[in-house]
C-alpha cells in the first residue's frame, strides 16, 4: 500500500532531484534545522564522504542554542571556513525541504560571505 508523502518530503525529493542534474561534479551543502539546531555539510556524492561539516552542536557553542539566526550565521561561517580549508570553493545548495528564509537563508548568505559560491 503506498503512503502519501508529507509536504516536507515532497520539497525534500523534488529539491534533490533538481540538484542532482544540475550539480556538474561540484558538492553539495546540505543543511538540516531542527528546533534547538542548525547542522551543515559539504559533501561529495561521487565518493560518497563529507568534506566539511558544521554544527550549532559544537563545544565551543555551549551554553547558546542554534535556534537564532546569529547562530546559523556563524555555523555558515565556520562551514565555508572549513571547506576553503579541504579545498572546495564551489557547491550545489541543498536546503532539504526546508524553505528558503530565517536561519536556512542566514546559513546560506553567511558561507557566501565567507567565500563559497553557490
Amino acid at each position: 500500500m503506498k503512503q502519501k508523502l508529507s509536504p516536507f518530503e515532497r520539497r525534500r525529493r523534488r529539491t534533490r532531484s533538481q540538484i542532482s542534474r544540475k550539480a556538474g561534479g561540484r558538492p553539495r551543502l546540505s543543511v538540516h534545522r531542527s528546533n534547538q539546531h542548525i547542522y551543515a555539510q559539504v559533501i561529495d556524492d561521487a565518493a560518497g564522504r563529507t568534506l566539511a561539516a558544521a554544527s550549532s552542536v559544537e563545544k565551543d557553542f555551549a551554553g547558546r542554542t542554534g535556534a537564532t539566526i546569529d547562530a546559523a550565521s556563524e555555523v555558515g561561517r565556520r562551514l565555508a571556513e572549513r571547506a576553503r580549508a579541504a579545498g572546495v570553493t564551489a557547491v550545489v545548495f541543498d536546503r532539504g525541504g526546508f524553505l528558503f528564509h530565517g536561519r536556512v537563508k542566514a546559513l546560506a548568505e553567511a558561507a557566501r560571505a565567507g567565500g563559497l559560491e553557490f
